[in-house]
């Protein structure tokens, strides 16, 4: 046993890499990017060639995870919450297929949407699919739950989730870790039916999904993660989940915290000590870092007489994560308010790097859009979103990854003509190639442009998938090669770039641009790489 500083995210890493893990598959998205990358640099996880490239959307990484536990070795899938909602098909599906090989999903969710579109509680899909989900409160329960749960998974024959926040995600503290195990050999299912959701074996599966409902329970009523501490003051029971555990004991520093505290890190919620600390204490107060899931429960889990507070009655903000300060009002405790932040030095909102390619693209194309008008353009996720804001203020639009060649299409199908998408590489390899399938099949006229920096920019420089690979994507897809256009987007060629974009705007069908210059970050990054090679 040893003890490391690590990330919450880099705890989870390095105890499914000591836990057995043989293959991880993600997709970057901020908070749950560095479990990947410290994978991928790990000396331990290169000796075992443990599988540790990125997937092209969280739908094929959640995919290919499965077949890794059919063929019985264990395997872990990362993605932040939204990227939960690429994957809920073949991750709501693989409670009904069971596994194989132990089956870890790591879903990152993002209270006060720090990177985010939403503040979604990944716990619903969790409770939705039936699984366990495991919640830590510290780093060291976060390295613990990787390291145990492709055990609890294959013991109970259904994926294990992990669920945590930002906060966990990026804060760092020491570690014990434990002896590694070893991997599982290859096994294909005893049940060779097992993985095939044809309806009549899909009822099967899901009645065998329902009656371990009970022994999930039974496992969490007994699990070292969940834990009930008695106090003498029952005026006041509270429940605390994960993170805000942690965020409650800040505010007894000595770790004497008056009231009795059930803590929740293991669901399903165990039933017996929650009826416990129910019928003990004059009223609950329920501390949950994300949705009101456990206190909506609670209304419907136990004939309630007493009060129950929390999110849903505003002791707690309806919105944004929990802190110290939040639970110690919600406690009648006493906080210190610092002085307020100068207008001069607040935060100053995000832009564009200086040099970015992206910024030439939005130059471009505001000047050819002139004569249309605003509201025209339709843009994605990444950093190109920034296009939204001063100075360009050229986007409209933000919705999910691979919207806006979609919302670009639906405008054109209603008469906005002309449309335009704005799409980066790798979020068009993600999930912007049906949509652009979709314009062809149809002739519908839009025109997309494909920024084109050759890495995913906006989580730190990860390799794209479609690196090398948009024009022929795009001719395989139906675009006519004619109308396929590649430009390099420079201060020098502005008024090339910009005659190319009026042209294939005016063109009525579908046609790409592809604006192609390396990232600003990840060219700085190779050139030190190769100054320090010389």
């Amino acid at each position: 046993m040893k003890k490391e500083l690590l990330l919450g995210d880099e705890a989870i890493a390095q105890g499914a890499i000591d836990g057995g893990l043989s293959g991880i598959y993600a997709y970057p998205g901020t908070p749950s990017t560095e479990i990947m990358e410290y994978v991928q640099g790990s000396t331990q996880a290169i000796e075992k060639n443990i599988h540790r490239q990125w997937s092209a959307n969280e739908k094929t990484a959640m995919e290919s995870a499965i077949g890794m536990s059919y063929a019985g070795k264990r395997t872990m899938v990362c993605f932040k919450h939204v990227g939960l909602n690429v994957a809920a098909d073949p991750f709501i599906n693989a409670s009904i297929t069971g596994v194989n090989g132990g089956l870890v999903v790591v879903s990152a969710d993002d209270p006060s949407m720090h990177s985010s579109q939403n503040e979604q509680d990944s716990r619903f899909y969790a409770k939705f699919a039936m699984i366990p989900i495991l919640e830590p409160s510290n780093q060291q329960e976060a390295y613990d739950m990787a390291y145990t749960a492709f055990e609890l998974s294959e013991r109970l024959n259904v994926p294990v989730m992990i669920r945590i926040t930002t906060r966990m995600a990026h804060s760092r503290s020491g570690v014990a870790t434990k002896p590694a195990k070893s991997e599982n050999g290859l096994q294909l299912p005893n049940n060779p039916r097992q993985f095939v959701l044809l309806p009549a074996i899909a009822r099967k599966n899901y009645k065998l999904l329902l009656g371990n409902q009970a022994n999930m329970e039974a496992i969490s009523e007994e699990s070292s993660f969940n834990q009930y501490f008695d106090a003498p003051n029952k005026k006041l029971g509270i429940i605390a989940t994960g993170i805000s555990y942690n965020y409650l004991m800040e505010c007894y520093p000595e770790r004497n915290c008056p009231h009795p505290i059930l803590k929740i890190s293991h669901y399903p919620l165990p039933r017996k000590k929650v009826e416990q600390i129910y019928h003990d204490c004059d009223q609950i107060l329920v501390l949950e870092d994300g949705y009101p899931i456990i206190e909506e429960m609670l209304k419907g889990y136990i004939n309630t007489t007493k009060p129950i507070k929390g999110r849903l009655d505003l002791t707690i903000p309806r919105d944004g994560e929990l802190d110290p300060n939040i639970v110690a009002k919600a406690l009648g405790i006493k906080t210190e308010e610092g002085t307020p932040m100068p207008e001069e030095v607040k935060q100053r909102p995000p832009a564009l790097c200086q040099g970015c390619g992206h910024r030439d693209v939005y130059e471009d194309l505001n000047e050819a859009m002139v004569e249309y008008g605003a509201g025209r353009v339709f843009a994605d996720i990444g950093c190109y979103t920034l296009g939204a804001l001063a100075p360009f203020n050229a986007i409209n639009s933000c919705v999910d990854m691979g919207a806006s060649i979609t919302m670009a299409k639906g405008a054109a199908d209603a008469g906005l003509i002309p449309a335009v998408a704005v799409i980066g590489d790798s979020t068009f390899t993600h999930s912007g190639m049906t949509g652009l399938l979709d314009a062809v099949i149809e002739n519908t006229p839009i025109t997309v442009i494909i920024s084109d920096n050759s890495t995913t920019g906006m989580t730190g420089g990860q390799h794209s998938a479609a690196t090398g690979r948009i024009e022929q994507i795009c001719t395989g897809l139906g675009v006519d090669p004619k109308h396929i256009r590649v430009m390099i987007p420079l201060k020098k060629n502005h008024e090339e770039n910009v005659a190319i974009m009026k042209e294939e705007i005016a063109y009525q069908g579908v046609s790409v641009i592809i604006p192609r210059r390396e990232c600003i970050q990840t060219f700085a990054r190779r050139k030190r790489t190769e100054k320090k090679e010389n």
